[in-house]
């Protein structure tokens, strides 16, 4: 598993968050999670693969938000029971 973090200016609000999780969606039906955060100004995804970082920055352009930076690492799911695993 793949977590993508994109730094995104300009939402200002829940509204600002749905759309930019549904420009994700709609460029990448594949992804397992989006969320997106005002506060943090960032947007979180989770997907199998790693995703294309310019389609990635035009698909949240495109909306009207300006995308500042993108960071990818792979991602371990954390449970609750995580730490029983050894």
């Amino acid at each position: 598993m793949i977590e993508t973090i994109v730094k995104v200016e300009g939402m200002m609000c829940g509204m600002c968050e749905s759309h930019v999780n549904e420009a994700v969606r709609k460029a990448f039906p594949e992804v397992k999670r989006v969320s997106s955060s005002q506060v943090k100004a960032q947007t979180v995804i989770h997907s199998e693969q790693p995703l294309d970082e310019q389609k990635l920055r035009d698909a949240i352009n495109a909306t009207g938000y300006e995308v500042k930076g993108v960071s990818s690492a792979p991602y371990e799911k954390k449970g609750f029971f995580s730490f029983l695993k050894k």
